[in-house]
């Protein structure tokens, strides 16, 4: 039990740095859109349905935490996989998000003098962002430990990043062409070998 603790706290720890460091981090000036696809908020309804499917359980039933195992080593195993993985995905988050700028929003969109960023977590995949929010997701639901709830979840996430990727995707080839589809082709989506 004190290693389920341990990873649904570590996890928590995670998630107050993944907000504050939004939250708290110097906002560039808001630079003028070229263009937005509103559309992409339905990808990101999709995404924070999955988040509240994986916290709805621990929040409702508070009766303890089911990381549990047997074997008192795998359930410290699990709880530095869940940490490890959650701190991880808030840094490349919040490393995305710092290498995007003025750039950065919540809808798909392009700004004036608008660049193809292919640096920093960029090099590894195209949507380090994403990739980063579907780590925490994962993270909480080792944490939380309802299977269920974790495996609709990442249906539910994938579908909505789908959406979301499309959606910003398309913006991107429209606006750098053969540009884009060479980077496309050397640096996956999201997860790289599988996506």
């Amino acid at each position: 039990m004190i290693a389920a603790k341990a990873a649904f706290y570590g996890v928590i720890v995670c998630w107050w740095w993944f907000v504050f460091a939004f939250w708290l981090r110097k906002h560039p000036p808001r630079a003028p859109e070229a263009k937005r696809d509103l559309t992409s908020y339905l990808g990101l309804a999709l995404q924070a349905a999955a988040y509240f499917l994986v916290w709805y359980s621990p929040l409702r039933h508070r009766e303890g935490l089911p990381l549990v195992f047997t074997r008192k080593w795998l359930a410290w195993m699990m709880a530095v996989l869940s940490v490890a993985l959650a701190a991880f995905s808030a840094w490349l988050v919040n490393s995305a998000a710092r290498r995007l700028g003025k750039q950065w929003g919540l809808a798909a969109r392009l700004v004036d003098d608008h660049t193809l960023i292919q640096d920093g977590p960029y090099r590894f995949v195209r949507n380090p962002i994403y990739a980063g929010m579907f780590g925490m997701l994962i993270a909480t639901g080792l944490a939380v430990g309802n299977w269920t709830a974790l495996l609709c979840a990442i249906g539910l996430f994938a579908l909505g990043t789908w959406i979301r990727v499309r959606i910003e995707e398309r913006l991107l080839r429209e606006g750098f062409g053969t540009s884009f589809e060479e980077y496309a082709r050397k640096v996956p989506a999201l997860i790289p070998g599988i996506y």
